[in-house]
């Protein structure tokens, strides 16, 4: 009986395996032949005209989804985006909302605006002014160095932002 078994498995093993060349010779036969290149070709022309103006309509929403994101997080309206492209970006935006800050500080639209803060405004514009400086000059430098330079720009405006929160009243 074990025997038996064995021949009849032996004989579905086989059947298998003839099974498995169909289906390779099934997917040779779908092969890219000269007509079927050209079938191709054909439903490529007709296809294409109809699919182009919603590529590019959805490519447009793309761009425009991506430009929002990153003014986002720039903290900057989408129509200045272009102002802050490259590596320095972020920190020329960082000291763009800065001088923005000031100069509600020192033209004393804000109720907390005190002598001493239009000091600090006065003050700390100049010092703006040798960051944006700065970065321009790390942008030129090599990997290393230009990312050493930004964190030291960086830690610089973060300590003017914690002195502007301060003059603000917002940070105690």
């Amino acid at each position: 009986m074990g025997l038996r078994k064995k021949k009849s498995g032996a004989a579905e093993g086989l059947a298998e395996a003839a099974q498995t060349s169909q289906d390779v010779g099934r997917a040779v036969k779908k092969e890219l032949t000269p007509a079927r290149a050209k079938r191709m070709i054909g439903v490529g022309k007709a296809v294409a005209p109809l699919l182009v103006p919603y590529a590019i309509a959805g490519a447009g929403v793309a761009r425009e989804r991506w430009d929002l994101h990153k003014a986002r997080r720039l903290g900057v309206p989408p129509d200045q985006l272009g102002r802050y492209t490259g590596r320095g970006g972020t920190l020329h935006a960082r000291i763009s909302r800065i001088a923005e800050a000031l100069d509600e500080l020192e033209s004393g639209q804000d109720v907390r605006a005190t002598g001493a803060a239009r000091r600090f405004a006065q003050d700390t514009r100049p010092r703006l002014a040798d960051l944006a400086v700065a970065i321009r000059a790390a942008e030129q430098m090599p990997g290393a160095r230009r990312r050493t330079a930004f964190r030291a720009v960086s830690g610089e405006l973060d300590r003017v932002e914690i002195e502007l929160l301060d003059h603000l009243g917002i940070r105690a």
